[in-house]
């Protein structure tokens, strides 16, 4: 993500340029493999935490850029939108106190973050996906100024030539769209490496494919999005649609996502992989400037390979093959994604270790897994932790099994192994193992309680509120360091558990019934008459807002002769109704009614309806929060 400078494709020689160039990167890197220059005989581990930055009400603040100027330190760096931002972990040695160092440092750059967060006002939150985003926090406006994202932005629309389509069932059910790419940033994750020997890699990698189920199912942290209680991990299905440029044409023809766990064992080296991933997916664009890696190899240089990392930065395997250089000497490494960030530094450490520990203790007899398992039984496993984390059933080597026994049983005692085999220390083997070991046995992992706490916030509530406060009570936990599984449920007599109410968002009605303008004015009546309500808005084809039907209207109408009674909705409607924006405070949605003697105000985003405020919702608000007591 830090290259800068970018060249669309907007003539055939500077893709053709670029397509040399990568093809030549292909060359460079099977020469260095042949040739035996890629590092080996030595495991080093590594991290990227992606944060959130909210305000003092916990919703997104479009600060970013200001805060890293004050953080000054080059581990930070943006990420996509503007509340967003990346903190990169130094690589350590796989050794006795690499995970005590990969902590330590975290804490010390959370730290430092945090000063110079609370001196602007801003909070930072751990969370796969942070509960108070809003579609209105997603315009293009709030897309952090860098080149890169902009181009990715516009290559990305113009291949899909259509807004990008979410469509995710859960508990509650979201269909939507959007214009940008910026749903991509309502992911956050702790991404962990693994440096692999070359001639470790292919084996290394199916088998991080086998094990990224029942690892993601232990460390799920995402179910909710835009209010809407959806897979334990939405993350994934929602990565996957948000930067989906496929068309139903495409998908017909059986084409991949960009974002993808893979549809096959890996067979041969790491340069298969690679040469796959140009098979299938589509140049997007080019870096300004870029080296000749042959040339750079004949005059004794380590090419840095920018044309193959470029295209690989544009397709998202959730265990993505990476080449970099360091100190001089190249590697290669996987680079784990699905890790959700959070809920605590200590249990990402954890949910790290794990992994690691897996990886590391490979047994010899799966080495050949592509003749011992069939990969969609890996792929089968992935998605369904995604959607049921651990309360789901994971076929493995021929049986099934729940997630709770293959991780007490098998997964977890061979972190504990490769852990030790490795040479990390006893006391941080058992710390960390003892976290997720915990965790899994009290079936509590993010998602768990997230869920739970998110139910009980809402009874009585709205889901705009129920997601304020569940996040004010995840940032709050996190404070105390506590893993999750020790943390306790929400105690509504606590300051994070009121209920506030501040904006129209908080307090409108989402569920509404409502009416097209061509429509018989019986459909209204009988509407109104079954759910007992006194207001029904009234949209046009194009789902636009254009008039609003009450109990005034319907008084008018049936006072008349049947000979004058119109006969669609369009007719009867009134286009004179009151509309305000979801970010107005409770104040002035109160007063606007007060002034205008109104029974509801309509919410909306410009031409289409968010939501309906009522009388009865002022009253239910005012009752709640306690404005009447004396």
């Amino acid at each position: 993500m830090g290259i800068q400078s970018k060249e669309n494709f907007s003539d055939t020689e500077a893709k053709k340029r670029y397509t040399r160039l990568l093809l030549n990167d292909i060359k460079a890197l099977q020469r260095m493999l042949d040739e035996g220059l890629i590092e080996a005989g030595i495991t080093r581990i590594g991290a990227e935490q992606e944060l959130c930055l909210v305000d003092s009400h916990f919703s997104p603040k479009m600060n970013n850029m200001e805060v890293l100027e004050a953080i000054n330190d080059p581990h930070f760096v943006p990420e996509i939108a503007k509340f967003n931002i990346e903190a990169n972990l130094d690589p350590q040695e796989f050794d006795e106190d690499c995970f005590v160092r990969m902590e330590k440092q975290l804490r010390d750059l959370m730290t430092l973050a945090q000063k110079v967060t609370a001196e602007k006002n801003t909070h930072i939150v751990m969370t796969g996906i942070l509960p108070t985003l809003r579609k209105e926090h997603l315009s293009f406006d709030h897309m952090t100024p860098n080149p890169r994202y902009k181009a990715l932005d516009d290559v990305m629309k113009k291949a899909r030539g259509s807004d990008f389509e979410l469509n995710i069932l859960g508990v509650d059910e979201l269909i939507t769209s959007h214009p940008n790419i910026l749903f991509e940033a309502c992911n956050t994750s702790f991404q962990v490496h693994m440096q692999i020997s070359p001639e470790e890699f292919t084996v290394k990698y199916n088998w991080s494919q086998m094990l990224a189920g029942p690892i993601l199912a232990a460390c799920a942290n995402s179910p909710l999005l835009l209010g809407r209680r959806l897979w334990k991990e939405t993350r994934i299905a929602l990565f996957q649609q948000s930067v989906d440029t496929r068309t139903s044409t495409n998908i017909k023809r059986e084409q991949e996502p960009r974002v993808t766990f893979g549809n096959c064992w890996l067979e041969g080296t790491v340069i298969d992989l690679y040469k796959d991933n140009i098979s299938r997916f589509n140049l997007l664009f080019a870096t300004g400037e870029q080296e000749d890696s042959i040339k750079e190899l004949d005059e004794g240089r380590i090419p840095k390979l920018q044309a193959l990392n470029l295209h690989n930065g544009t397709v998202y395997k959730w265990n993505r093959a990476c080449y970099g250089v360091g100190g001089g000497k190249p590697h290669l490494r996987i680079e784990n994604r699905y890790i959700p960030s959070g809920p605590t530094i200590k249990d990402e450490i954890a949910n790290a270790a794990v992994w690691l520990g897996a990886m590391y203790a490979m047994p010899e007899e799966y080495r050949k897994l592509s003749e011992m398992v069939k990969f969609e039984d890996a792929r089968y496993n992935f998605y369904n932790a995604c959607r049921n984390g651990l309360d789901c059933q994971f076929k493995w080597f021929g049986k099934t099994i729940s997630a709770e026994n293959l991780l007490i049983e098998v997964i977890i005692p061979m972190a504990r192994k490769g852990l030790l085999k490795g040479g990390v220390s006893k006391a941080s083997v058992e710390e960390l193992i003892g976290i997720v070991e915990d965790r899994v046995a009290l079936n509590r992992n993010g998602s768990k309680w997230i869920l739970k706490n998110f139910s009980t916030l809402l009874e009585g509530s709205t889901a705009n509120e129920a997601s304020r406060n569940i996040t004010e009570a995840i940032y709050y936990n996190q404070m105390s360091s506590k893993p999750v599984h020790e943390w306790g449920d929400v105690n509504l007599e606590k300051d994070y558990a009121r209920k506030h109410f501040s904006k129209a968002r908080d307090i409108m009605e989402t569920q509404l019934y409502i009416a097209k303008e061509n429509d018989i004015v019986e459909l209204a009546i009988n509407l109104m008459d079954w759910k007992n309500i006194r207001s029904v808005p009234v949209e046009n084809s194009k789902n636009e807002l254009v008039g609003l039907i009450t109990a005034k209207e319907l008084l008018k109408y049936l006072t008349l002769p049947d000979e004058k009674k119109a006969d669609s909705i369009k007719e009867i409607m009134t286009t004179d109704y009151l509309t305000i924006s979801p970010n107005a405070t409770t104040e002035e949605v109160v007063n606007l009614m007060a002034e205008n003697r109104s029974s509801c105000v309509l919410v909306t985003e410009g031409n289409h309806l968010a939501g309906l405020i009522s009388e009865s919702d002022v009253v239910q608000v005012a009752k709640l929060v306690n404005i009447f007591r004396k």
